[in-house]
């Protein structure tokens, strides 16, 4: 059944989390929302998934549980157990319980880096049911309206071990992010540390050539949150070479030839 989006913003309360929309990613994801249904990001590290959930859940009033999964994250870590406490044994509902309890936006990130019981966990959550199974209390929480699944993963890391099965899949609304067009990439940078436009300008461009070395075997390009880092430490008066080796050329890779291809990249722009 139909909710309605909450309308905007919220009048009160922390800011907004900056963010600015590459296309249509808000309104599909605000459609989803009104429509109960979940929804799947895709999208390269630090292209801006994690600050997309949290801009909408400003937008949306919404509470945001965010869960990092990991190999060791199971089902029972999401839903919760029974813990001594006092010489007593008292159930602690795990965050996607209380999530569910408080009709909250629950984000679990890389969902593919959790166990597969995770998976079983959320699928009674990801269709027509909108159900959490808490097996320990022998019952099931009905998600209310307001509760809303997202979960997200780096098609790049893709693996047979490591994929989401199309039984999972096509549970979801799948919206892909990507790295933005170089205006909007230098709009963010201005927008997320105030740098001045032409070094928003210069960084934005060392970030497309790191990104074309992808197919010499980088394994994978300078985000958008490795430019914002960057353009910080300049901010607090690093000098911009070094600013970028440390934010942009050694992160991404150990490879003495491929952080050497960086460093020159970087130093053609910041010459002398």
């Amino acid at each position: 059944m139909d909710h309605p989006v909450t309308g905007g913003a919220p009048q009160e309360g922390p800011a907004a989390p900056f963010y600015v929309s590459q296309g249509p990613e808000i309104e599909l994801f605000e459609a989803a929302y009104a429509r109960g249904l979940p929804v799947l990001l895709k999208g390269p590290t630090g292209c801006g998934k994690t600050r997309f959930v949290s801009h909408m859940a400003w937008r949306l009033g919404r509470p945001l549980t965010t869960v990092a999964c990991h190999d060791d994250l199971t089902g029972n870590d999401l839903v919760g157990r029974y813990l001594l406490m006092n010489g007593q044994t008292q159930w602690m509902d795990g965050p996607l319980t209380r999530a569910v309890r408080e009709g909250a936006i629950a984000y679990l990130d890389e969902i593919v880096e959790a166990r597969k019981d995770v998976v079983v966990v959320i699928h009674p959550l990801a269709d027509h049911r909108r159900i959490l199974p808490v097996d320990r209390l022998t019952t099931e929480l009905p998600a209310p309206p307001e509760f809303m699944l997202v979960v997200s993963f780096n098609p790049g890391y893709q693996s047979a071990a490591k994929d989401l099965k199309q039984s999972t899949r096509q549970r979801f609304v799948a919206i892909q992010l990507g790295y933005p067009s170089p205006d909007l990439e230098i709009e963010i940078l201005r927008g997320e540390t105030g740098v001045a436009v032409e070094m928003a300008r210069a960084l934005v461009q060392i970030g497309a050539a790191v990104r074309a070395m992808v197919p010499e075997g980088l394994e994978e390009g300078a985000s958008p949150r490795t430019l914002v880092s960057a353009a910080g430490l300049i901010l607090s008066g690093i000098d911009p070479v070094a600013a970028c080796r440390a934010a942009i050329a050694h992160p991404i890779t150990d490879d003495p030839d491929l952080e050497a291809a960086i460093s020159q990249v970087i130093e053609a722009h910041f010459p002398g």
